[in-house]
This record gives C-alpha cells, structure tokens and sequence, in this order.
C-alpha cells in the first residue's frame, strides 16, 4: 500500500509538470552535491549517522526541477561497533519550486522515488563464518522540504530536510518485525549549473512599407497614391 500511494504521488507530480507554466526559465543541466545526518529509525538498530550525495538535475519547467542523485551512508551497529552496516542508493526527486519575481531565493517540496541497498554484517556466532553478511536491496520513496538560492552566479545553495522510507523487511541487526524504516535526512548542498544561459532575443521592430506610410497626409497610404505630392486643403480622392 506505501508503495503504492508513494508511486501515485510520484506520477501526479510528473503529470502536473507537463502542464504547468510555459514561461521562460533556466533549462539547463547542472550538477548537485551535498552532505548531511541521517537520523536512523530507531528499530534499525544503528547509530545517526552522516552521508553524502551527488547527482545531476535540470528544470523541466519554470517551477518544476528533476533531479537523480546517489546517496551514501555508513552508521555503526548499536550492539557491536566493530560491525559494519553500509547504505547507498539512487533517488530521482521532483522538486516543486515556489518562485517569486525579484527574490533569488525559493523554498520548495520534494517527492521522489528510488532503491537503496543495505550491507549489514552480523555476529554469527558460534559459526566459523562469523560475522556474516546481508546484501539486500529495496525500493524507497522520499518526501521533504527545503529552499534553494543563488550565491554568485555560477552556482546555487540548496538546504533541505526530508524523510525517507526504505521498504526493508529482511534487516538482522534491526527490528525483525519491521516492514520498513523511515529516516530523516537533514542536508546542505551546492547546485552548478552547466554551460552559459543563453541571453534573451530581442524582440524584432517591424518593418515599415508604403502601405503604412502617407507622406503627404491625404489620408491616402503611399502604396495607393497616385498624387503623392497633394497640398493641404486640395479635395482628394480615394486613388489620392
């Protein structure tokens, strides 16, 4: 059912995209990185712990970004330090710009989708394979919000709190019962964009043609005149 609501919400976003202002707007590709702490769901069995990210986006319209970003984490195990317990991951976020004419800041929120994969050792013994080894992987989804500004012109400041749920069923070391976990990721990031914007065209001043002109002010354009040099108070006709 998570899944499900998750994967709707995701393609609403989407939808809503292709419909939304066609205005001009900063299109292209940029890069993004960042770090963070990733505060561990209890019933994971592990501590807080920091990671860090890189991914490339653009806007796809004048409010709508999308980005895909790699994620990466590595917190100790509650009842043995010495285990290790890794995670990395792929998110493609859509992020819904609140933009306002004359600010160089937004605040926004985020809804995204991707797969996180787990590898978790645990104590296995009194088995000689000890500590043995979990690596598994699952969809997760993600929502937050954040606000992003320019600083400089080559580059934008992204700072974001969000929550994502890792559908893990299969953990060791966490809670044996959990269908999933739910982690807060308090982050800051950088956004460079690639290339040069493009200066806006503009706009070309109509050429002017005997039809719009009447030099000698009988009423009459030059195009139809056939008595272009007419003086004031002569009557005039329609041919000039």
């Amino acid at each position: 059912m998570k899944i499900r609501l998750l994967s709707t919400a995701m393609l609403a976003g989407l939808a809503f995209s292709q419909v939304a202002g066609a205005q001009d707007f900063d299109d292209r590709w940029y890069l993004t990185g960042g770090a963070g702490f990733n505060i561990q769901d209890n019933e994971r069995g592990t501590r807080n712990a920091p990671f860090v990210t890189a991914g490339v986006g653009k806007f796809i319209s004048e409010k709508w970004s999308l980005d895909g970003e790699l994620n990466y984490q590595n917190p100790n195990v509650d009842a043995n330090q010495n285990l290790n317990w890794s995670q990395y991951g792929i998110s493609f976020d859509l992020r819904r710009h609140f933009i306002q004419e004359g600010r160089n800041w937004a605040p926004y929120f985020l809804m995204g989708m991707g797969y996180q994969r787990a590898e978790e050792e645990y104590d296995a013994f009194p088995s000689i394979d000890s500590p043995g080894e979990r690596e598994d992987g699952n969809i997760a989804g993600k929502i937050g919000l954040g606000v992003q500004g320019d600083i400089g012109t080559r580059a934008k400041l992204r700072a974001e709190l969000a929550y994502r749920a890792d559908m893990d069923d299969q953990s060791v070391n966490g809670d044996p019962d959990a269908d999933w976990f739910g982690d807060v990721l308090a982050s800051v990031g950088v956004v460079i964009p690639l290339g040069t914007l493009a200066a806006p065209v503009a706009p070309v001043a109509p050429v002017a043609t005997c039809a719009d002109m009447d030099d000698d002010g009988d009423g009459v354009n030059n195009c139809d005149d056939k008595c272009p040099g007419s003086q004031a108070g002569q009557t005039i006709g329609p041919d000039g």
